[in-house]
């Protein structure tokens, strides 16, 4: 893990360089808590110092009447005379804000802002796993969330849940009446994910399922969704149609997420997933074609939430909203009586839905729509919360909004999952709703004063972008090592593209220690190389295709083996949806995701 702290110096020394200050002091310290503390310095201790300083950005200083009762910068000691600032990355904080008043400056100094967030969060999310200690926190976190959501139920407005049924038919009105006719009339098209499944099913054996809940044959007919079709009836006497009792629970698992906590996801059942899968392809063609609200929720694009970011940093009229665990906190409640009026989408949204989830060997019945994993919960989601953000913006008008006045908010209001944009003047009873159904906005993330703004992976201040550059994996120390070669390369050309050229020399000098053919290469290139502004160089010219060649390493990886029977190849193949059944002319013998991956030594063009 050395070497992680190495590349933080040299960002350091570099970024220092730049804007022309010396770093000596801020490194001497980091090596020092570095030493101590290990990688956790760089993933949690310097990742909460950035949380204090964005919230410095949002709220115009260190010491504003709404922060008085916590101290800022903990850790990180103020050991400057007179100084307002920590001693601690000193050179860019007085750059930004004042150390005499802790006010922000009225001209703060972009590439500072950008330095000091580079610094504290390039590490945030590096894909290593959390302690025990951390991941069994994590999960009673989940079990205590769901708890929450089964109270905020029991506690719910009926007159707010009727605004909410009301709201949901003038936003999507015509969406559902179309997801209604579609479920009703059978036009509907599953599809497997490449993920994996509760009942393990892999690749190919997706096709030929055996298990299928009664609640899931009642509304969605084996029969119809899963034979090619009905003249392979006899495959019916080797279903086990499960009866509600014995429906296979999600598997809840966690994921590298931050050192600071994983992520969590629910495994949903084959069956479960295979018809989530048919109702979300259509919903979200709908919702992204609207009329109404096509432009203020998306699920495929996240650059109008970015766009909209830089707007609001601005001119301060839009804000940015992040909510905590969002997933997790939208009720079932909720999303019925956002379908009441809609009885055959209701039925398949409820057939397809898990209802329990295995939690280290202990099964709960679950309050939440649906956790992460499900195909539905994005969607369902992202409805909900658009859905909350017009009763907020209702209310803080005192008066009932027409679909015209929806309408009118195009490029004002965004949803895309749990990023949420809307007009600052709404954003205290936006936040206000979103608490009365029993979400929770993460402040730390949230920015609705000042000038900074963040959403979808990109952040500005004043209209300047200050999206950092994250570092996903540690460095690699063989050929082998090849998921963390490729994040390697991938960071060397990012750190290069945002203009910290040495960094992304020093990072060459890596990389050729592992590669011994590391060429320049354009970002259209198949071969693993450098990026660069100045171009390629030639090694030798294809003699058929008289076309520049250089010589490289790219990824090689084959599918594992996934045999499939008779009637399972034929319906994979039936079923619409496929660009090209043959574009994969071994997809019936091999399919699913790679189980590892090598390097290939060859001759290709670096364009």
């Amino acid at each position: 893990m050395k070497s992680l702290m190495l590349l933080w110096q040299q960002v350091l020394k570099e970024l220092g360089t730049r804007i022309g200050v010396s770093t000596a002091k801020s490194n001497n310290y980091a090596l020092r808590r570095f030493d101590n503390e290990g990688l956790e310095f760089l993933t949690l201790a310097l990742p909460e110092f950035c949380a204090d300083f964005e919230t410095s950005l949002r709220e115009g200083g260190h010491f504003v009447p709404s922060q008085m009762d916590k101290p800022f910068f903990p850790g990180f000691c103020k050991t400057r005379s007179g100084s307002k600032n920590p001693a601690f990355l000193s050179e860019f904080m007085d750059r930004v804000i004042d150390p005499e008043t802790g006010v922000v400056l009225e001209e703060p100094c972009i590439e500072s802002i950008f330095a000091i967030r580079q610094l504290t969060l390039m590490m945030a999310k590096i894909g290593l796993d959390c302690t025990d200690v951390r991941i069994e926190a994590a999960i009673e976190r989940y079990l205590e969330c769901e708890k929450e959501v089964r109270e905020c139920d029991r506690l719910m407005d009926p007159d707010l849940l009727q605004d909410f049924e009301s709201m949901c038919i003038r936003l999507y009105g015509d969406v559902l009446t179309k997801m209604d006719s579609d479920v009703y009339n059978g036009r509907i098209v599953p599809k497997h994910g490449p993920g994996s499944t509760a009942d393990r099913l892999q690749g190919n054996a997706k096709y030929d399922q055996a298990e299928w809940p009664l609640r899931l044959e009642r509304i969605f007919p084996y029969g119809e969704y899963a034979l090619p079709n009905w003249r392979y009836y006899y495959r019916l006497d080797h279903v086990d149609f499960l009866e509600p009792g014995r429906e296979r629970p999600v598997r809840v698992i966690t994921v590298p997420k931050t050192q600071k906590t994983p992520r969590i996801i629910a495994i949903e059942p084959t069956a479960m997933q295979y018809m989530q899968q048919a109702l979300a392809r259509n919903l979200v063609d709908y919702l992204e074609t609207d009329e109404t609200v096509g432009g203020m929720i998306g699920f495929l694009d996240q650059i109008p939430n970015q766009e909209m970011a830089q707007r609001g940093s601005y001119f301060e009229d839009l804000a940015t909203l992040d909510l905590s665990e969002a997933s997790d906190r939208v009720s079932y409640q909720h999303v019925r009586s956002m379908l009441a009026k809609y009885p055959h989408f209701r039925e398949g949204v409820d057939a397809c839905r898990s209802r329990k989830a295995d939690v280290r060997g202990t099964v709960i019945r679950l309050s939440k729509f649906a956790s992460m994993g499900s195909a539905l919960c994005f969607p369902m989601e992202a409805m909900t919360f658009l859905a909350i953000v017009f009763m907020g913006i209702q209310k803080a008008n005192n008066t009932r909004l027409s679909r015209k006045d929806i309408k009118s908010y195009h490029g004002r209001v965004r949803v895309y999952g749990d990023d949420i944009i809307i007009p600052v003047e709404f954003a205290s009873a936006v936040v206000e709703m979103l608490n009365a159904f029993g979400h929770r906005v993460n402040s730390s993330k949230s920015f609705w004063t000042g000038l900074f703004r963040e959403s979808c992976g990109k952040e500005y201040y004043n209209g300047f972008d200050v999206s950092i550059v994250r570092v996903r994996s540690v460095f690699p120390t063989r050929r082998s090592d090849v998921s963390e070669i490729v994040s390697t390369v991938a960071l060397r050309n990012n750190l290069y593209a945002a203009g910290l050229w040495t960094t992304a020399y020093w990072l060459d000098e890596v990389i050729e220690g592992i590669l011994p053919h590391y060429p320049s290469i354009y970002p259209t290139s198949p071969l693993l190389g450098r990026h660069s502004f100045l171009g390629y160089n030639p090694e030798k010219m294809d003699e058929h295709l008289h076309v520049p060649l250089v010589k490289g390493y790219v990824v090689s990886s084959s599918s594992p083996a996934s045999p499939v029977s008779g009637e399972g190849a034929l319906l994979k193949c039936l079923l619409p949806g496929r660009s090209n059944p043959f574009e994969d002319v071994r997809h019936l013998e091999r399919q699913g995701r790679p189980e590892t991956a090598r390097l290939k030594l060859r001759w290709a063009k670096p364009f």
